[in-house]
């Protein structure tokens, strides 16, 4: 059985408490900031992949 929004409205009143409410704006908007840095290197990391996948070197004769 999971956690019932009970639990979970305790949990998020304890870490406001804890955090205050000026922290937590910020704390969030870090996070945020961290997970589109890490989705853009994902995705540059395809991109190069991708580019170096069809590069082809010297050439083919049928």
């Amino acid at each position: 059985m999971g956690p019932s929004i009970w639990h979970i409205l305790i949990v998020a009143i304890v870490i406001v408490l804890l955090f205050g409410t000026n922290r937590l704006p910020r704390a969030m908007e870090d996070l945020a900031k961290g997970i589109k840095s890490f989705k853009k290197g994902l995705s540059e990391d395809d991109k190069d992949k991708g580019a170096a996948g069809t590069k082809k070197t010297g050439t083919q004769k049928d």
